[in-house]
């Protein structure tokens, strides 16, 4: 499952897609809520490494902005695991969406010189970015969706066969 869900980060950023609709936030939230501490840590970055890799790696200081929001967002998920309900992982979906917005749009502008350093170009720099945080919103919850309603789909499906053989079993014995 592990490689299946690094697999699918990297694929989606790599395939053809609106900018910033992928699912590394998602994924990060989700291997937090499901997976153990360490892992939901390795899943998101590791996937998110190896599609840079492809893709190309840009100024590191702004990287790590964005690798400080996904692990991030690994955190938030491991805060849910014991809390998963609709509404918490919609309200985590869309603290994690404003947090990155936020960390890596203030990234951009205090280290680069793409806008004045000024609070004129910190305010150019955010509203520049909406068109993004939009896509990334909506790719966050797309994904999310996905990732949760899959997992819990199957998860269901797991059971009912378990279930269902225990109950065989339990006639045949009887």
């Amino acid at each position: 499952m592990l490689y299946i869900l690094i697999i699918i980060g990297v694929a989606s950023r790599l395939l053809p897609h609106p900018p910033n609709f992928a699912p590394i936030m998602a994924l990060g939230l989700f291997a937090g809520a499901y997976l153990n501490k360490k892992t939901a840590f390795i899943i998101p970055v590791v996937a998110m490494l190896i599609a840079d890799y492809f893709i190309g790696f840009y100024d590191v200081k702004i990287m790590l902005s964005v690798y400080a929001c996904i692990v991030l967002g690994s955190l938030v998920g491991h805060k849910l695991k014991n809390k998963k309900s609709v509404s918490n992982i919609a309200l985590s979906t869309l603290a994690v969406s404003v947090i990155f917005f936020v960390v890596t749009n203030f990234s951009l502008w205090f280290f680069s010189d793409f806008y004045p350093h000024t609070a004129e170009g910190l305010s150019l720099c955010f509203t520049m970015a909406i068109p993004y945080f939009q896509n990334s919103l909506l790719g966050n919850a797309v994904y999310v969706i996905f990732f949760f309603g899959s997992y819990e789909l199957l998860g269901k499906q797991v059971d009912l066969k378990i279930s269902e053989k225990l109950h065989a079993v339990k006639i045949n014995n009887d």
